[in-house]
Formats: C-alpha cells, sequence, structure tokens
C-alpha cells in the first residue's frame, strides 16, 4: 500500500486570493511548496490534490477553466521533478445542491484510496480550512491545518 499526501489547492498549493482562483493570471504557486514536496517525494509519498471548486454550481468559471488551471499547476510542479497523481475536485456547492463529494464530505478522498491503495494510517492532507481536517477525519488520514498562503516547508520536516 502507499501512503498519500493529499492536498488543498487554494491556500496550500497557490495563492489564496480572497475569491475564486480559476484564471492563469491569478495562479501563483505558494512559497516553499515545490521544496516541501521535494522533501515529502523523498519520503515516499505520492500526491493528490482534493479541491472545492463550487465557482462552477454558481455559475462564475467552467470546468474546462478549472482543468485549463490544474494543467498548468502540473506543468510548473512538474519542472521541480513534482508528479501529482490526480487531481479530484468537486463541482458542487450547497446551494445547488448537496453532494458527498465536497469537503467536509470525503468521496473525493474515497476514490483516491481505493483507486491508489492508499495506506490511510501513514498518509496525511494539508488544509487550511477546517472541513479540509474534518474531511480527512472521516477516512482515517492525519489532517494538518496551515494558515491559507504559509508555508509547508516546516510541516514537510516533521511528516514521516
Amino acid at each position: 500500500m502507499k501512503k498519500a499526501i493529499f492536498l488543498d489547492r487554494d491556500g496550500v498549493i497557490n495563492k489564496e486570493i480572497g475569491g475564486w482562483v480559476f484564471r492563469s493570471e491569478d495562479f501563483e504557486i505558494n512559497k516553499d511548496v515545490t521544496e516541501a514536496l521535494e522533501i515529502l517525494k523523498g519520503k515516499g509519498f505520492i500526491f493528490i490534490v482534493v479541491t472545492n471548486q463550487s465557482g462552477i454550481a454558481k455559475g462564475i468559471y467552467k470546468t474546462e477553466d478549472v482543468e485549463f488551471l490544474h494543467q498548468k499547476m502540473n506543468r510548473i510542479l512538474l519542472e521541480s521533478g513534482i508528479l501529482i497523481k490526480e487531481i479530484f475536485f468537486c463541482p458542487h456547492h450547497d446551494e445547488t445542491g448537496k453532494c458527498l463529494c465536497r469537503k467536509p464530505d470525503s468521496l473525493m478522498l474515497e476514490k483516491a484510496i481505493a483507486k491508489y491503495e492508499i495506506d490511510v494510517s501513514k498518509s496525511y492532507l494539508i488544509g487550511d480550512k477546517d472541513r479540509d481536517i474534518e474531511a480527512a477525519s472521516r477516512v482515517g488520514v492525519k489532517g494538518l491545518l496551515i494558515e491559507p498562503n504559509s508555508s509547508v516547508l516546516g510541516i514537510a520536516g516533521m511528516i514521516s
């Protein structure tokens, strides 16, 4: 079984700007992210992104916008040798209908755990909202809460 680092996107991987990040010009990788992921890669972790993207349900942007941005993110991270195994995103919002994938629910994590045969007891989720940590808890993954846009380098050194 594999051990994984689940990552929220906005506020953890890239800058949280106080609104929706869906335009290429608004996307900026947070300080120390690539260095932290290099350390964790050296410890044998795989990386999976789990992100709520309610702007789709609200009609603010389209699925294609999110997919384009994720391609950009993957290109940037690959330049540093970081491979994201998969990006799971929830396009829903409670205002437009309930779902099981929107964090704090855990369907995105459950799908990844099954697909990649992940050992939850050796895996972590790094998030910047309580709902991220709650989703991790629901599947037995250790949740690590950070301040939005803060460095994850210190956390990477603590994870084994």
